[in-house]
């Protein structure tokens, strides 16, 4: 039991650290796109080669989106101010530095917000009043231009090496055609909602660098192709059983077209043999993208098909799509042939009774059988229920898709409450019950603002029995 604790606690330590990372990175996702779309147009090598608009190019990768990193990550640790001084500080290491400076930004911008928020504390209670203002932007301004100077001078040469290292590994793994096997840790990465830590966290700023220096990088796919997961759900369409059969359909229309990979991962929970699929799938498609000189120009996210289009260079569209196809049809057979040799029963795992994992601050000394027997009832003796929070691990994307089901039965049910989507990392504090995966359970209990709010795990975002069982709960409260 202590084993099972302690990797339910590790698993939730690194979610927690990849949404740290992945929520400097999503929100500028827009900003990344741009500069790909400019780089794909305007290079030499773009589709409409252009040298006077070539030269938005270069200061966007180098100035503009490691500014907005270290903005963002400053604002996550400590608001406005906290934004600030990251940009601040995110311009010391991005001046001195011949590389881009992304990681830079994802450590400059949380810490200088950190050192202002504890400079702040100092003054708390002991400013004049009329002086407030005086001194907050003086200290910001002092504390910035401090930590810039540090940034500059003591910091980026530090980063430099760190990155020139990577880089170089990165380059020594390319060189040997071994990227393909990347897929061994990226898909089961996935499948433990770790995917936006390794996409934004790290494959995503390195690809920046090699696109930067080559117009394109392969390692935008090594998380980003969905390829492999549309595989997985057609073999459920067509051998799956129960309600895993019944909703794939609709799960692979809004992977292929929408890129939500979370939509997939409860189907490789429910039978995790399918998982080689995937792994097969991708590992194909790697290979394929690295011996033909496959790549995009900035990050595939979300991971949909025209998203992939959208960010092919000129050149690599057909080695792109091979790839894209060649993942789905080898995940596909894959995981059909695994279901194929399942003889169990029709398999109801995936509309499991929802199930509220924190009963234990309702049950007292209550069996962990009956406190799961009496979560309703628990519900309804606490304050009633209107405003409820659907979370997932960024806060946009299959947890957007929950709400939407959500909000779709309430208004027939007839109930007037508040439903809104938020990453797992920034439930409100008014929040009346939580609802979030049940791999996310942990990090949704530790960030609960209120240790008394009622959270329900659910198995897959879209499942629409799921839900009814959500509302049967709330008319009875």
């Amino acid at each position: 039991m202590e084993s099972v604790l302690q990797k339910s606690s590790t698993r939730a330590s690194l979610q927690k650290m990849g949404g740290f990372l992945s929520s400097m990175v999503m929100p500028n996702i827009g900003a990344f796109i741009a500069w790909g779309l400019l780089a794909a147009l305007f290079i030499p090598t773009g589709w409409v080669p252009n040298e006077y608009l070539n030269q938005m190019v270069g200061p966007t990768i180098k100035y503009l989106l490691p500014l907005l990193i270290g903005y963002t990550g400053g604002y996550n640790v400590y608001g406005r101010r906290g934004g600030v001084i990251g940009a601040v500080a995110t311009m010391g290491v991005v001046i001195g530095a011949d590389i881009t400076m992304l990681i830079g930004g994802m450590v400059m911008g949380p810490l200088a917000a950190i050192i202002l928020k504890k400079v702040d504390l100092l003054f708390k209670g002991k400013v004049k009043p009329g002086l407030e203002m005086l001194v907050d932007n003086f200290s910001l301004g002092i504390v910035g231009a401090v930590i810039m100077i540090l940034g500059f001078m003591a910091i980026e040469p530090v980063f430099s090496v760190i990155l020139s290292f990577i880089s170089t590994g990165v380059e020594w793994v390319t060189a040997r055609n071994l990227i393909p096997l990347t897929s061994i840790l990226v898909q089961p990465a996935q499948v433990l909602f770790l995917n936006n830590a390794v996409n934004h966290g790290i494959m995503i700023p390195l690809g920046l660098e090699q696109a930067a220096a080559a117009g394109k990088s392969i390692l935008f796919l090594v998380e980003g192709n969905s390829g492999p997961w549309v595989g997985l759900l057609l073999a459920f369409c067509f051998f799956g059983k129960g309600v895993a059969k019944k909703a794939a359909p609709a799960a692979s229309g809004i992977l292929f077209l929408g890129g939500i990979g979370e939509v997939a991962f409860p189907y490789a929970l429910m039978k995790p043999v399918t998982i080689l699929g995937p792994i097969i799938g991708n590992g194909i498609a790697l290979l394929i993208m690295q011996l033909l000189n496959g790549g995009t120009v900035a990050a595939v996210s979300p991971g949909s098909f025209l998203a992939l289009l959208m960010m092919t260079p000129k050149g690599t569209f057909l080695v792109n799509i091979t790839a894209y196809f060649a993942a789905v049809a080898a995940s596909f057979l894959v995981v059909s042939f695994l279901l194929k040799l399942d003889k169990s029963e029709e398999n109801e795992e995936l509309a499991a009774t929802v199930t509220n994992v924190d009963m234990s601050r309702f049950a007292g000394d209550k069996t962990a059988e009956h406190a799961k027997a009496a979560a309703p009832a628990a519900i309804s003796a606490g304050k009633s229920i209107h405003k409820v929070i659907i979370a997932c691990d960024a806060g946009m994307g299959s947890s957007a898709m929950g709400v939407s089901i959500l909000k779709t039965k309430a208004r027939k049910a007839m109930l007037d409450i508040e439903i809104s989507n938020v990453s797992v990392d920034h439930i409100p504090d008014d929040a009346d019950l939580i609802i979030t995966n049940a791999i996310l359970e942990e990090r949704a209990r530790a960030k609960a603002p209120n240790s008394k709010v009622p959270i329900l795990t659910i198995k897959n975002f879209l499942d629409s029995n799921e839900y009814e069982k959500i509302i049967h709960i709330l008319k009875n409260t």
